[in-house]
């Protein structure tokens, strides 16, 4: 019977920091990462709804709530998300249909993406506040 402890093999160590990832692995994380936040804010997207739509008293309600910074904030947060999903899913869809799958046109559409929503999240934004 071999001896399993004198040759333990050490843990092998993968270095999965998002810093080391290009900037279409960024785009992907954050495809599914604002996914995710769709999902969750939408149970709360819809409870807020129904409670405006329920009558005058819940409209006023919801108009206080929407008037404190942290729920602005989670708003604006909830827009990027939103507006993120949907530049990266049609970045997806051109890439499904071989469209920008060159590494130089795969990184400049990544690129796009990231500035698209942001800048359309900050054009949003900036009428909230």
């Amino acid at each position: 019977m071999p001896d399993l402890t004198a040759k333990k093999k050490r843990p092998v160590w993968y270095n999965l920091s998002p810093l080391n990832l290009p900037v279409p692995g960024l785009v992907s994380i954050f495809h599914r990462v604002s996914g995710i936040l769709l999902f969750l804010g939408l149970f709360e997207s819809l409870l807020l709804l129904d409670l405006s739509l329920a009558s005058e008293r819940g409209f006023a309600q919801v108009g206080e709530w929407l008037r404190y910074p942290l729920v602005k904030v989670l708003v604006i947060s909830s827009i990027w998300a939103l507006l993120h999903h949907m530049c990266a899913g049609i970045r997806h869809l051109f890439l499904d249909v071989d469209v920008g799958t060159s590494l130089h046109a795969a990184r400049r559409s990544a690129f796009a993406v990231f500035i698209a929503s942001l800048a359309l999240t900050a054009s949003i934004a900036v009428r909230i506040w």
